[in-house]
């Protein structure tokens, strides 16, 4: 097979870039496909606020036949490795058909692209923020990913390794069952908590209230996964795009709002009601009748996602968890949820790891984040 990698310079190939995957995991039951419309806003340099701080190309590979056989962005995301001290390239957005030449030609082009500007090496698959899809699966291929999670075939890991791309870290999802009551101790904990930290949690009535909150709400995160791996300060351009992005979706009983005696937000949670299955039916389009499924998706469903959790760290190991969950959980428990997946947490976040212990659950999904040191 000949291969040939053509670099994507146009809108038009950038949604030839977006819908490779749908043409490849066309006939998968557990591929969840992307909105198109949402996917060109995140990779478009004039519209994602992410590049006043990154720099990315995208590339597709096409056989003799001229037919895209596999995509790789490469990102360098300047402010993470201001951060770290480190000069990294990321590729992230790759998928391939079962072709070791394919997968070969790609990584030599963004290796190439990444030497060029200097780094010492490149990890992924990651995107320009931790909001971005990351990860290659290398558990759970007859698992349902999360909206925000990403699904592939069992072959991409074998292949990244023969490229000689090793682990750098991995992700652990979690299916939790959802129990017929709150367990009496958990609920005691949870009072204990408030108590002996003068802690509450805020009473939202309105979705009016929320604008409100957002943006400390996103400092707070900016605070609690400044150490978590990938992950760069949003800048204020980003956290008005994920207000504007997010805040329409959510449910106020389903948000968990922390503060202390000051009033300040120490913890934060918010889960939603699963949109996998409803972005299947979607096709990659909301118009006309795609965004019909999420809504009956947001209405009728037997499992929520937890999208985030995040604590102050001066509160990490306060057990503020456990009264996040306890008043979300309230709510999945009267609205008739039978499970709760969890959004990709390291295998080494044992403070989530201990808040579902306390229910029946199973560690179904892992995916990897592998590295390379780039030899200059």
């Amino acid at each position: 097979m000949k291969i040939t990698i053509k670099e994507v310079t146009n809108k038009h190939e950038l949604k030839k870039f977006i819908k490779f995957p749908i043409k490849l995991y066309r006939d998968n039951a557990y591929f969840v496909p992307p909105i198109i419309k949402s996917e060109l806003l995140t990779l478009a340099k004039d519209k994602n606020s992410a590049f006043e701080f990154c720099e990315t190309k995208y590339w597709l590979a096409v056989d003799e036949n001229n037919a895209i056989v596999g995509r790789i962005a490469g990102i360098i995301n300047n402010r993470y490795n201001q951060k770290v001290g480190k000069t990294f390239a990321r590729f992230g957005w790759i998928d391939f058909i079962e072709n070791e030449m394919v997968l070969c030609a790609l990584f030599q082009t963004v290796e190439a692209w990444a030497r060029e500007k200097n780094a010492e090496y490149i990890h992924g698959p990651l995107g320009f923020t931790s909001f971005d899809q990351s990860g290659v699966l290398i558990e759970g291929f007859d698992e349902l990913p999360t909206a925000y999670g990403k699904y592939n075939f069992s072959y991409y890991s074998k292949l990244i390794e023969r490229c000689d791309y090793t682990k750098e870290v991995d992700w652990v999802e979690y299916k939790v069952t959802v129990p017929y009551t709150m367990p009496e101790r958990f609920t005691r904990l949870s009072e204990m908590i408030e108590k002996k930290y003068n802690l509450h949690c805020v009473k939202l009535d309105s979705k009016k209230e929320l604008p409100g909150y957002a943006k400390e709400m996103f400092q707070l995160i900016n605070k609690a996964y400044d150490k978590i791996h990938g992950f760069s300060e949003l800048s204020e351009k980003q956290i008005d795009s994920l207000i504007k992005a997010f805040i329409p979706m959510l449910r106020l009983k389903y948000i968990s709002i922390v503060q202390n005696a000051e009033n300040k937000m120490v913890g934060v949670g918010i889960c939603l009601p699963s949109l996998s299955k409803a972005l299947q039916k979607c096709r990659g389009r909301l118009f006309p009748f795609g965004f019909l499924h999420l809504i009956e998706a947001l209405r009728f469903n037997d499992t929520v996602d937890t999208l985030i959790i995040a604590v102050d760290p001066e509160y990490t190991s306060k057990g503020i968890n456990a009264l996040i969950f306890n008043q979300i959980g309230s709510s999945i428990i009267s609205n008739g949820f039978k499970y709760i997946e969890t959004t990709r947490e390291l295998e080494n976040n044992f403070q989530v790891l201990n808040l579902w212990n306390k229910f029946e659950y199973q560690q179904h999904k892992k995916s990897r984040c592998y590295f390379k040191t780039l030899k200059q």
